[in-house]
């Protein structure tokens, strides 16, 4: 696993843990960078607070492609990444769309259900279509 690939996972984890405790990842942040049994890295703090930061547009851009869904039925696995893939997509035009996408479905393959890394390769297909449209 790439350090890239390291630091979408430990965002997620925050960002899981955050949607369970009902709290601002921010909170969780804090938390693990005084904790000294975890190493934050750059890029995943990046990914927490520009995630954070932009989650209201976020959920409203996902909710237009999610069709049939609503952001608090899907699982929370599936909800944070697309949550964390949307930032990237939408908002970080450093990283080529193929591989966020690539990353978002690896880690629904690995941490969700057998349908979800169809489902998130989906949603974030048709986001990744209407990206210009949706950024204001």
């Amino acid at each position: 696993m790439s350090t890239r690939s390291k630091a979408r996972k430990a965002a997620l984890d925050i960002l899981y843990e955050s949607d369970i405790r009902n709290i601002s990842p921010l909170v969780i942040l804090k938390e693990r960078e005084s904790d000294i049994e975890f190493v934050i890295r750059d890029f995943t703090k990046k990914l927490v607070i520009d995630t954070a930061e932009n989650r209201e547009r976020i959920d409203e851009i996902i909710l237009m492609r999610a069709k049939g869904w609503a952001i608090d039925r899907m699982p929370v696995v599936d909800r944070n990444i697309l949550r964390l893939a949307t930032q990237e997509l939408l908002f970080d035009k450093s990283i080529p769309h193929s591989v966020v996408i690539d990353e978002a479905v690896e880690l629904a393959k690995s941490l969700s259900t057998d349908d979800s890394s169809e489902y998130v390769n989906g949603v974030l297909g048709a986001i990744y279509e209407v990206k210009d449209d949706v950024i204001h």
